[in-house]
């Protein structure tokens, strides 16, 4: 029995230097947190939509609205957009009277950098008019903010 002792001793010193690993490695996970941070720090102001204008300052409220609005904007070049669909001014008239035939509300957003000339503006503001829309809202920049 002799040679029984020293293999008791030695299998009792295995088992207890062997624990079992209970904490979770969160090094993998906070580095993957830290990229996808990055990733989205850095495409988040690319996430803007709509065509760039630059926007005049205005002191208004902000309307609130129930429903999505169909947005007109007016680049500096001149160009008209409609919800991102370019449409010429001669055009437009048709198009808007089309498009707010089966609309019970008649109402526009109108986006128009401020470097274009005033009356361009007042044209398509006339056209919109003429296409039978009732309500026109001028969408401008919080005085004091500048992109």
């Amino acid at each position: 029995m002799a040679g029984w002792k020293p293999a008791l001793q030695s299998m009792q010193v295995g088992n207890q230097d062997r624990r079992t690993l209970s904490e979770i490695n969160v090094t993998p996970l906070v580095d993957v947190m830290l990229v996808l941070l990055i990733i989205f720090m850095v495409t988040a102001p690319m996430m803007q939509q709509g065509i760039e204008v630059n926007l005049p300052q205005a002191t208004a409220k902000a309307l609130e609205s129930k429903e999505e609005k169909l947005i007109l904007t007016i680049t500096r070049n001149k160009e008209i957009y409609l919800n991102k669909r370019r449409f010429e001014l001669e055009g437009l008239r048709h198009k808007l009277k089309a498009l707010y035939r089966n609309r019970s509300d008649k109402e526009i957003y109108l986006r128009a950098d401020s470097n274009v000339a005033y009356g361009f503006v007042v044209r398509t503001m006339a056209e919109i008019k003429e296409a039978g829309i009732e309500q026109l809202a001028m969408i401008t920049e919080p005085y004091g903010e500048q992109r």
